[in-house]
């Protein structure tokens, strides 16, 4: 995948401009989402025994550790730090989180993450601290802007995609970023919400099948 060109800086009046239109959006989702919101997590609760919200550190802008929240998925004695279920008969998924997974719907506690200011509606997907020591001086390039609900390599592939792909295509959102791109790629990711394809980790890095989960 070639590496794109582009600059990585913008003018403080459009970041402000996203994290209004960040604001904007997302009090309106959870204003409308917030009872669905609520019966999620009445009901992952009553399928297992467990919190409804698994909260996990994650890399922020710069690099810097944050909260993660999302609605749990799989039973307390998983591994959180697990390589990523590969398809919906993993033991670990509860019945109802692997429906949530499956409509990605156990993301949507990630909008209280955006309202916070850890998130961006769009950005590169939020990857392990621990992962940034892996990476090329280019790849770090991902941690100009804060982590996102969808981007890129969400539209572009999601599991189907291994690591080096994801984060190209994280360093060239990076790089060619715009509200235009943001509201595109939104656009994109509503469309196909519902589709489980791409869900699941196919095959993590170019020359490992798999070694952790980036979701």
């Amino acid at each position: 995948m070639p590496q794109p060109s582009g600059d990585m800086c913008r003018p403080p009046s459009w970041e402000l401009f996203k994290r209004g239109m960040d604001l904007v959006i997302t009090g309106g989702l959870v204003a409308v989402l917030g009872p669905m919101m609520a019966a999620i997590a009445w009901w992952v609760r009553r399928d297992s025994p467990g919190p409804a919200i698994f909260r996990q550190r994650r890399a922020g802008r710069g690099g810097r550790p944050f909260v993660l929240l999302k609605f749990r998925t799989m039973r307390t004695d998983a591994d959180p730090y697990g390589d990523s279920p590969r398809d919906g008969a993993d033991p670990r998924l509860t019945r109802i989180g692997r429906w949530l997974r499956e409509h990605s719907l156990d993301e949507l506690p990630q909008l209280l993450n955006v309202l916070r200011g850890d998130m961006s509606l769009v950005g590169p997907r939020p990857l392990y601290v621990q992962q940034i020591a892996e990476w090329t001086d280019w790849q770090r390039r991902r941690l100009a802007v804060k982590p996102g609900l969808t981007g890129l390599a969400q539209v572009a592939g999601r599991g189907a995609l291994t690591r080096e792909d994801k984060l190209a295509l994280d360093v060239e959102y990076v790089m060619t970023r715009s509200t235009r791109l943001d509201l595109r790629l939104l656009w994109q990711t509503l469309a196909g919400g519902w589709r489980a394809e791409g869900i699941y980790e196919v095959r993590y890095s170019q020359d490992r099948v798999q070694r952790g989960g980036d979701e």
